[in-house]
């Protein structure tokens, strides 16, 4: 059960980040700068502090503070790409340094202790913590690629009125062990 974690552990957050590359790929610039109130955030902003996140939690997580002191939190929610490939590659810097970190873990260290802001973790703990916070940033990110595209969106998981044809076709096969995210 403890390897299969990692396994899972890590195609949940290529899932995850699917769903965000996905969403990315369907708007410009402009698109992905909008801001729907003064107080909210744009899908843009999202990705910064994402990957701005990924850098400080997963930069030499074993050994040192997930808070790096040159992490500057505040500054992920100021707008600052120009273009989409800057965006894109700041986005993929973050999610690269996480699977980087993920890689070489063994079951036998899941137990073991990091931390973040001072406040102890065991290493499961560590990631399921940052598999939920990006989980719901990815949500955000989904949901205002929606509202932006409107119709033109390119659904991301099953249509609206599908379920029961989704259903038939999955039922249809013959039972199987394999992750969820193999068929996406």
């Amino acid at each position: 059960m403890v390897s299969s974690y990692l396994t899972s552990v890590n195609k949940q957050f290529e899932y995850y980040k699917s769903l965000g590359d996905k969403t990315i790929h369907q708007l410009n610039i402009d698109e992905l700068k909008k801001e729907f109130s003064n107080d909210s955030n744009s899908i843009s902003i999202i990705v910064k502090h994402m990957a701005g996140n990924m850098l400080s939690r997963w930069t030499n997580f074993l050994t040192e503070d997930g808070e790096k002191e040159w992490r500057h939190r505040d500054e992920e929610f100021i707008e600052s790409f120009e273009t989409k490939e800057e965006l894109l590659e700041y986005w993929q810097k973050g999610w690269d340094c996480l699977f980087n970190a993920l890689q070489p873990l063994h079951s036998n260290q899941l137990e073991d202790i990091i931390y973040i802001r001072n406040q102890g973790h065991t290493i499961t703990e560590g990631i399921n913590r940052q598999m939920m916070h990006y989980a719901y940033h990815v949500g955000q990110i989904t949901f205002i690629g929606k509202l932006i595209k409107g119709e033109r969106w390119q659904s991301l998981s099953i249509p609206k009125g599908k379920s029961s044809e989704y259903n038939s076709d999955k039922f249809n096969q013959a039972k199987q062990r394999k992750h969820f995210t193999e068929d996406m």
